[in-house]
């Protein structure tokens, strides 16, 4: 489960919740600072990458395709995102295709991973397919 307070596409908060770990996330232009279990901290940096990902994350799904109008149906659009694993708080560099295939909904794929992923008409995720929905 993830709660994120967005107060504009650089500045936001949020808490993720997983079987057996709670993050803090605050989200700060190209610095992302992440707090897991309320014992271990980390400041990860955006460096040369395009956007953050991290693990289990809808709302960072949301940042390219608000960002770049990705709602309509286009050209895919190739990505690097700076990868950040939970709860082992690394981070990496991944290649990640958004293809928007109109109507809301983007195909999204990294590596050998592939879904579907619907957003509402501001860009925020609605249905991360086979992972996430919004409640609310």
């Amino acid at each position: 489960m993830e709660i994120a307070h967005v107060e504009d596409l650089d500045h936001a908060v949020g808490t993720q919740i997983g079987r057996d770990y709670e993050l803090r996330w605050r989200l700060r232009e190209d610095r992302l600072e992440l707090e897991l279990n309320r014992e271990y901290s980390a400041t990860v940096e955006l460096g040369d990458a395009d956007f953050f990902d991290l693990y289990a994350s809808p709302f960072f799904n949301s940042l390219p395709v608000i960002r770049d109008g990705l709602l309509s149906e286009g050209p895919r659009r190739d990505y690097v995102m700076t990868f950040i694993r939970v709860p082992e708080l690394t981070a990496t560099l991944s290649k990640q295709r958004y293809e928007p295939k109109g109507g809301g909904c983007v195909h999204y794929s990294s590596g050998t991973f592939a879904t579907d992923i619907e957003f509402d008409s501001d860009g925020f995720v609605t249905s991360y397919h086979g992972s996430f929905s919004r409640i609310s």
